[in-house]
């Protein structure tokens, strides 16, 4: 049986063209966008976070308050977080972290910092583990 190889090889380096542009492609859009003209961030502040973070940032401001029981510090540090009330944020931050399987240690001492905002007395006494 006869085979007509020049058109075999003619789809083939066709292919072959077509695989090297998008592989230049790529590599040429990722330089330009790495070196040339990279992203640049400037004065983000943590309000922009996605939830998932900004839960972590309540979680650190929970255990910052246990540690050194000043709810100053603790508003002025939730108060980055936008200007929503401090209590909905952690409210919100909260639910999530029992949504996403923080564990109890973690979801009890978010729940400890949104009592004391609600009540505006500091009580950063827990019972230990």
């Amino acid at each position: 049986m006869w085979h007509n190889t020049t058109d075999m090889s003619r789809w083939f380096f066709f292919l072959l063209a077509i695989a090297f542009g998008v592989v230049f492609g790529v590599v040429l859009g990722l330089l330009f966008g790495w070196f040339v003209y990279p992203v640049k961030y400037v004065d983000t502040t943590p309000d922009s976070l996605g939830i998932d973070y900004k839960s972590d940032y309540v979680l650190m401001v929970a255990e910052a308050y246990k540690a050194e029981g000043d709810l100053g510090a603790a508003l002025r540090r939730l108060a980055l977080l936008g200007n929503r009330p401090p209590g909905d944020i952690v409210r919100e931050a909260t639910l999530f972290a029992e949504n996403q399987g923080y564990s109890d240690l973690d979801v009890n001492l978010m729940r400890l910092l949104s009592s004391a905002l609600e009540s505006g007395v500091p009580s950063p006494e827990t019972p230990a583990p």
